[in-house]
């Protein structure tokens, strides 16, 4: 009995408040780490050169997206045309017209992500065969590894009018599905084609989250008669809660982010009426049709706002989740 009283969580008396610590304290004190922890802070000063050059000195090229901008005549002696760039490009309807294709695509993605994951890791978390759960984990798994070059000639055989897919289709009394060309289907085989890949490597993280609940609010759950679904529903769930927000509120940084590689390798102009988004049309303009100024006002635009969405995003994941970087 003494032994399991010295587990017991020390209460504080009634009139005792606990300090809170803070990060830096006063300035002597942050000198005084100095000092202290010199030795750590110079093994990061490598990391920051690289940093600095290859990250923050690239970015003078900005000026960029303000200049009708002449390969031939550097930055220091193209034009400056101010927003003119950007006029430009919001009067163009094609580009107007990624806009919410890249919303559309991205937030579902990142929503159904979400929900795969979640559920595949609760189902994965009842196999209790070792070697099976193991199995399933990696068939899961590797897919995130493999590059999207080589996915898309898989699908684009699979997916083909003549495809596995399509026979298989047929087979059952259906009609052909044109999965790729198709305006209104393509958005779709890009959003759960993505999940299919990408689902296993979130099921890590959730699968950790729940074998670290401890095992005996489980039991003293079925001691007071509670089936397997009212243990996940007022368990599980509950307790996963924290990592779901931040998954999600960190994911929405990516917003912007639809997926180039997927899409770039799986599009045709037949459908870029709903398939086109904003990464893909800044490769056409920018690269394809050599108008870099143009192309960089799309990055730079496309920069900020991600910007601003991983802020609010880790504003939540710090309100919600108590997750801060600092």
């Amino acid at each position: 009995m003494g032994s399991a009283t010295t587990n017991l969580p020390q209460v504080q008396p009634p009139g005792n408040k606990v300090k809170k610590e803070r990060y830096f304290g006063s300035p002597i004190r942050i000198i005084k780490r100095l000092r202290r922890e010199w030795p750590l802070h110079l093994l990061m000063v490598p990391a920051f050169i690289v940093t600095l050059i290859f990250s923050y000195g690239p970015m003078y090229g900005l000026i960029m997206a303000f200049q009708d901008f002449n390969p031939a005549a550097s930055f220091a002696n193209s034009p400056w045309v101010g927003l003119e760039n950007f006029r430009w490009l919001f009067s163009q309807p094609a580009f107007i017209r990624t806009i919410p294709n890249t919303l559309f695509i991205s937030i579902s993605k990142i929503v159904l992500m979400t929900l795969a994951s979640i559920i595949f890791s609760l189902m994965l978390n009842e196999v209790r065969v070792s070697f099976c759960k193991r199995f399933f984990q990696t068939i899961v798994y590797i897919p995130h590894f493999i590059s999207w070059v080589i996915l898309a000639g898989v699908m684009q055989t699979l997916l083909a009018s003549d495809g596995v897919v399509n026979q298989f289709i047929i087979s059952l009394g259906g009609d052909r599905v044109a999965f790729l060309t198709d305006p209104s289907i393509f958005p779709w085989t890009m959003i759960w084609s993505d999940v299919w890949k990408g689902f296993g490597f979130g099921t890590v993280v959730y699968l950790a989250t729940i074998t670290s609940i401890d095992p005996e609010i489980y039991e003293s759950a079925v001691i007071d008669g509670a089936s397997k679904f009212r243990q996940i529903w007022s368990i599980t769930l509950p307790l996963m809660g924290p990592i779901i927000v931040l998954m999600a509120t960190l994911a929405m940084g990516n917003v912007l982010n639809a997926g180039f590689d997927q899409i770039y390798n799986l599009y045709s102009p037949v459908v870029y009426s709903t398939g086109d988004i904003i990464d893909t049309y800044l490769f056409r303009i920018g690269l394809e049709g050599g108008r870099f100024a143009v192309g960089m006002a799309v990055g730079l635009m496309r920069s900020v706002v991600s910007m601003i969405l991983m802020s609010l995003s880790l504003f939540f994941a710090y309100r919600v989740a108590n997750y801060r970087l600092f």
